[in-house]
């Protein structure tokens, strides 16, 4: 390896570890002004409690042998409606793909629902399925799938009408297309929205 290849790796693994350390110091500083503006009753305990309380909390929990319980119970609620949101995501999005039509109709209505305050129907949900996991559930579904379906559908709009015009040439099918180009120009898309659909399904918890 040679004295420059040297200097370029150690320049790479001196920014990894400066954002690492900003990222930390970031972390650090939010929870330590937290602590100090709800210290000084700056902002409402009642609403935001404080760092302190919550550790006070967690330590409570580990005590009464209470919190993996609540931990478990999270992250399995957090996986169905992830898994539930991702698999329903990614066939309507195929479907609206495959029947453009259909997505001309069904566009407005998209983005509609995705504008509703989803949160402000958590009493409603709770009427209808119940103070259960299933309310619990369903809600973090209704987050996370238009976000899933729009997310999946536009990685599907943007493959290159010249790759598609190829593989036409070539006397390839529907499913062809869609399996062996489409679905695998949007690798990233797909992996992009697994990580929304996580993020909105921990909102939908919360």
């Amino acid at each position: 390896m040679s004295e420059a290849q040297r200097k370029f790796l150690k320049k790479l693994k001196l920014r990894k570890y400066f954002v690492i350390t900003c990222q930390i110091l970031i972390v650090i500083g939010f929870f330590g002004l937290w602590e100090f503006l709800a210290s000084k009753n700056l902002i409402n305990t009642f609403v935001f409690s404080k760092p302190s309380e919550i550790i006070k909390t967690i330590l409570g929990l580990i005590e009464s042998n209470n919190l993996f319980n609540h931990i478990f119970a999270t992250l399995n609620e957090v996986l169905i409606a992830f898994v539930l949101g991702i698999l329903l995501g990614f066939i309507i999005a195929i479907i609206l793909y495959e029947i453009p039509i259909l997505a001309q109709i069904i566009d407005p209505f998209l983005t509609m629902i995705n504008s509703l305050p989803k949160v402000a129907l958590g009493p409603l949900i709770i009427i209808i399925a119940g103070a259960n996991m299933k309310s619990i559930i369903v809600m973090a579904l209704l987050i996370n799938l238009i976000v899933s379906i729009i997310t999946i559908y536009n990685g599907f709009l943007n493959i290159d009408d010249k790759k598609i015009k190829l593989i036409k040439s070539f006397g390839a099918t529907k499913l062809q297309i869609l399996f062996k180009l489409v679905i695998p120009s949007s690798y990233k898309t797909i992996i992009s929205s697994l990580k929304l659909n996580i993020s909105m399904s921990l909102i939908g918890l919360s």
